[in-house]
């Protein structure tokens, strides 16, 4: 059995192989975010805490064992690597950088699953009033990715089931942009031009809740040419 409320970070620049974890893993119960590259992931990692990191090795720009060694400057999430070498000495490399387990590529999706579902029971409990919440902030807005709900300092903030959709959508994908016709498909919406304004209609209301100066967005951004992305703290 997986664990339900674990929360993982998949970080693979194949987004054919990103995309097929990461259904795989949700299906399997977790709660899975994505991230495209090094840079990507460690702009996720600075808002977010995980139970677990699956790193691919072999990644253009920063690798995998490099981010490895950053990880494990400032936390203790483990980390699967994953890479297509078997060779004994890049196996070391990355247990040396501070990697808890390593598969090498191709692999069975049964295998990864029970590596990562070995990796967690072997993790100390925690009892549950010293549990890290889940949670992203945004300037003085709270967002509690597991109730999906919004708070702003002790008032919560009231969302329509439409804005805590985006924001579950969002909240997934943190630093990543998220194209109109992907948000109609994410919301499970007809395809269509008029779908698309009516989400962005829905942005500009939920921006209304997030943003000091909704004008001039700092957390649920405009990304020229790509759609929308949501930038926590």
């Amino acid at each position: 059995m997986s664990d339900p409320d674990a929360h993982l970070l998949i970080v693979d620049d194949d987004e054919r192989i990103r995309g097929l974890l990461q259904k795989f893993l949700i299906r399997n119960g977790f709660l899975v975010s994505a991230a495209r590259d090094a840079a990507h992931a460690r702009r996720i990692l600075s808002g977010l805490d995980f139970d677990l990191v699956v790193l691919d090795v072999m990644m253009p720009g920063e690798d995998g064992i490099s981010l490895t060694k950053g990880i494990r400057e400032t936390s203790q999430t483990p980390i699967l690597l994953l890479t297509a070498r078997a060779e004994t000495d890049d196996r070391i490399a990355g247990l040396e950088a501070g990697a808890d387990d390593y598969l090498s590529k191709p692999f069975e999706p049964k295998e990864l699953l029970l590596r990562i579902n070995a990796i967690l029971r072997r993790m100390p409990e925690v009892k549950p009033e010293e549990t890290a919440p889940k949670l992203l902030t945004l300037g003085d807005i709270r967002y509690d990715i597991e109730r999906g709900e919004m708070w702003r300092g002790d008032d919560l903030v009231r969302l329509t089931a439409t804005e805590t959709q985006l924001m579950r959508i969002f909240s997934a994908k943190p630093g990543e942009a998220l194209s109109r016709s992907n948000l109609v498909e994410e919301l499970g919406r007809d395809k269509g031009q008029a779908q698309e304004r009516a989400v962005d209609v829905q942005i500009t209301r939920l921006r209304r809740k997030l943003e000091a100066d909704p004008k001039q967005p700092r957390y649920l951004q405009t990304v020229r040419g790509a759609g929308y992305m949501l930038a926590p703290d």
